[in-house]
């Protein structure tokens, strides 16, 4: 799988990322429509509409930025850690729908993308590192989790 074109590194990586995406979304629609909508929110919270495409957005990001440092050259060593953190990452973002959404626990939900946030900037350092493109790819998904953390806050504050 290390001879694979770049265009094809690209697909996989962008099918992978979306396709945890999707499970995580699964999570997501237990709750969106029932629990989610009799929480308190703060003003700032955008409408529901906005995070299906926000979230695709991001995974195909994040899948062209895999493909980036994976096309480096999976027997290098650096290549190695730094997917091995960005699976990690995404694990952890899978996790957060669940603890959110799915168990319905905004407290616990805070402190695991807390740490998510510290796993996407370690993985952007690490793919900075390898190629610089791949970093600047994930800024804007630390953007958004940045967003969906004070915002994760404040639904637990308010409620």
């Amino acid at each position: 799988m290390t001879n694979l074109s770049l265009p094809i590194k690209i697909i996989i990586g962008v099918a992978a990322c979306t396709f945890i995406g999707a499970l995580s979304g699964l999570a997501t629609a237990s709750s969106v429509n029932d629990w989610y909508l009799t929480i308190n929110k703060p003003v700032f919270n955008p409408p529901n509409w906005i995070f299906a495409p926000m979230w695709t957005l991001l995974y195909a990001l994040m899948g062209v930025a895999a493909a980036l440092v994976w096309h480096e050259g999976w027997e290098k060593p650096k290549v190695k850690t730094a997917l091995k953190v960005f699976g990690f990452q995404l694990l952890l973002n899978a996790l957060w729908s669940i603890i959110f959404f799915g168990m319905q626990l905004p407290g616990l939900a805070f402190i695991e993308i807390s740490i998510l946030w510290v796993a996407i900037i370690t993985t952007i350092i690490l793919f900075t590192d390898i190629r610089k493109t791949a970093g600047y790819l994930l800024v804007p998904y630390l953007l958004w989790v940045t967003f969906a953390t004070m915002l994760n806050f404040s639904i637990w504050w308010l409620n």
